[in-house]
């Protein structure tokens, strides 16, 4: 508020923000463009990749729709016990991108007792801690893999004479095609195991597929919203812990839910020591 009011004064140009759109649906509003143009980002590129998204996934089909078919194999697959969805990434970039996944689905879907929980992990490196939990742990997870198909990584293993490290086999490899074959054989190693994969190809990290992803997912989330009966986009839940926040911090026009919340969180304390 303080910035927009300090724009206004120096007469400086605003972007209006929309009052109809989520947070988490505003990334192609002026509240995601605007930083990505700052960082360099060529925004009509993005948005290039948004519109023929669009256009892609304006079919009813649901064969020839692959937005339309994530959202539905979601659906089936929580109504066969699946409880958790993992984001997986194999692409270290997509580390903020995966957290907004994250919070699209979670934040659309989970209301009225339903909604997956959704997670994101990149591999190769997360496999060290979650590979055995999800070789054969509960079969309660199912995987969405992030497929990069042109390589993004050219750095290339030089042979060691010594071969100490016991890996010369890699030498003259690159690291992008390595990334690949692991993600290859964790894939088959997973669905064999029986953890389902769902397979989401992107032909390469630009500006452009960036629009593209943002927009399938987008339109994904909302079709599998409205197939478990939820409305994709509100989001009441939060208001409860933002409201006890603002009490106990002392927000003005809350001083009334303050004084009821010392009081739980004083008896609370006291049980404790109980």
């Amino acid at each position: 508020r303080q910035l927009s009011k300090r724009a206004t004064d120096k007469g400086y140009q605003t972007f209006a923000i929309p009052k109809d759109i989520g947070g988490r649906y505003s990334v192609l509003t002026p509240v995601g463009m605007l930083p990505m143009a700052v960082a360099g980002i060529d925004i009509l590129k993005v948005m290039e990749g948004a519109a023929d998204a669009c256009n892609r996934y304006n079919c009813e089909e649901l064969a020839d729709n692959p937005c339309y078919q994530y959202g539905v194999a979601r659906n089936i697959l929580q109504d066969r016990g699946m409880e958790i969805e993992l984001l997986a990434y194999y692409e270290p970039s997509l580390y903020f991108f995966a957290q907004w996944w994250r919070q699209l689905f979670a934040e659309s879907e989970g209301k009225e007792g339903k909604g997956l929980f959704t997670g994101a992990v990149e591999f190769v490196s997360e496999l060290h801690s979650l590979g055995q939990l999800l070789q054969e742990g509960k079969r309660n997870i199912f995987e969405t893999v992030l497929n990069i198909e042109k390589e993004n990584l050219d750095l290339e293993i030089i042979r060691d004479p010594d071969n100490l490290d016991g890996l010369d086999y890699l030498s003259g490899k690159k690291m992008g095609w390595i990334t690949k074959k692991g993600m290859e054989g964790t894939a088959l190693a997973h669905t064999d195991g029986g953890v389902p994969n769902l397979l989401v190809s992107i032909p390469e990290i630009s500006e452009y597929y960036f629009g593209q992803l943002v927009y399938f997912f987008k339109k994904a989330c909302a079709m599998s919203c409205y197939l478990s009966g939820v409305n994709p986009f509100d989001q009441p839940g939060v208001e409860g812990y933002k409201g006890n926040m603002y009490a106990l911090l002392g927000k003005p026009g809350y001083q009334e839910q303050r004084d009821i919340l010392s009081k739980r969180l004083e008896k609370n304390a006291q049980q404790r020591k109980l």
